[in-house]
């Protein structure tokens, strides 16, 4: 062969790999899910939703490479690493915890890749220009928006004081935080109590909360270990109204709490409690839709706000994906990582299984009042307030 010639197979042969990947025909999206560890009732309930994603985003065929993280930071942000530097993702999609979360915001920012998080914290994408936050979104909705709904249900029942007793990480303050803005001391709060997902009692908090004589206890806390309060409550005598936040959407809690949870108020996403929905919500069709989706695979009342947030950050996907490639970007570049994250902020009127997404640059989550209804739970199960 000449010399010539090859050359120029040498060379063909050397950049035909990287004309393949950067011109990728399948989109690629890294999920990273707490399946072990305290958040794992929430992990399954995430994973469960996945494996109902379609093999499509935007049309386009697609692969999802799905990590347990253990509910570690430190391992989330390894996840986070492998699925950028070696998987070349087009997004991230996860983590379920705020902290985890927050900790992956330097790798976003220094690959280039969008994150679709399904932990709740507002301080995951806000402020929305900041440089690392600019590439974050999230599913779940900022607890401003649901603790405003709890304010107006207690201040329809005339609760004119509550005792807080709230996990004590960046969960526990966000709650807090957005909590008592919201009521601006109509309720007030009489007591603030703090505890570990990991502790085995609570019976000190219990006590100083029961001692401040509320009209209401107020729980912080996500997942199996926001059981442990009510009962303690219970076990010690307290009658009030005791309301949880959204974070307490798992099958896993109502089995821990048993019947200590009965009369349980709590805010919701729709999706929660799709069927009971009134006709007039906007949501309602959408989320039936998933309900009997999801049941269909796993069972009678078996949805859960964290299954409806994770296929949630499909539909959110399959939208901008869709509206990306049209700016002839392709998958596996990062031309294509822009494109994607600029259309998911554009995102316009979409409405998923848990409210109606308007996504722009100062609002990377972008819920409103349509995202939320209060829940109660009754006899051992998520059933529609109001």
């Amino acid at each position: 062969m000449p010399k010539s010639l090859f050359r120029l197979a040498v060379l063909a042969a050397t950049i035909a790999p990287l004309l393949s990947w950067s011109a990728r025909a399948e989109v690629v999206i890294g999920v990273d899910i707490s399946s072990t560890g305290p958040a794992a009732a929430i992990g399954i309930q995430t994973n469960n939703a996945i494996r109902l994603w379609p093999a499509t985003l935007g049309g386009e065929p697609a692969r999802y490479i799905v990590l347990d993280d253990g509910t570690d930071v430190s391992r989330a942000v390894k996840n986070f690493r492998k699925l950028t530097s070696e998987d070349k993702v087009d997004a991230i999609v996860g983590p379920n915890i705020t902290a985890s979360a927050l900790a992956g915001l330097d790798v976003l920012a220094e690959t280039g890749t969008p994150m679709v998080a399904l932990a709740a914290s507002a301080v995951i994408v806000e402020p929305a220009d900041d440089p690392k936050r600019r590439w974050a979104f999230k599913m779940p909705q900022n607890d401003s928006l649901m603790a405003s709904a709890l304010v107006q249900d207690m201040r329809s029942k005339g609760i004119k004081n509550v005792a807080f007793i709230g996990f004590a990480d960046s969960y526990g303050d966000s709650w807090l935080a957005e909590f008592s803005k919201a009521a601006n001391g109509d309720p007030k709060i009489v007591a603030q109590e703090r505890f570990q997902r990991t502790d085995a009692s609570v019976m000190g908090q219990a006590l100083k909360a029961i001692a401040a004589k509320p009209d209401a206890v107020l729980i912080a806390g996500s997942g199996t270990p926001a059981a442990l309060p009510q009962k303690t409550l219970l076990e010690r005598g307290y009658k009030g109204l005791i309301y949880q936040t959204h974070g307490i959407g798992t099958l896993e809690f109502l089995q821990v709490g048993g019947k200590d949870v009965n009369g349980t108020l709590f805010p919701t996403g729709p999706g929660v409690v799709a069927r009971e929905l009134p006709d007039s919500n906007p949501v309602k069709s959408v989320a039936v839709a998933f309900a009997d989706k999801y049941e269909a695979q796993y069972g009678p009342n078996s949805l859960t706000q964290f299954a409806g947030d994770a296929y949630g950050a499909w539909m959110l996907l399959d939208s901008a994906v869709g509206r990306a490639l049209k700016t002839g970007a392709k998958p596996g570049t990062p031309a294509f990582r822009t494109a994607l994250r600029d259309a998911l902020e554009s995102t316009t009127n979409l409405i998923v299984p848990n409210g109606v997404l308007n996504i722009t640059k100062s609002d990377h989550q972008g819920f409103d009042e349509r995202a939320r209804v209060m829940g109660v739970i009754r006899d051992g199960r998520f059933s529609y307030a109001q």
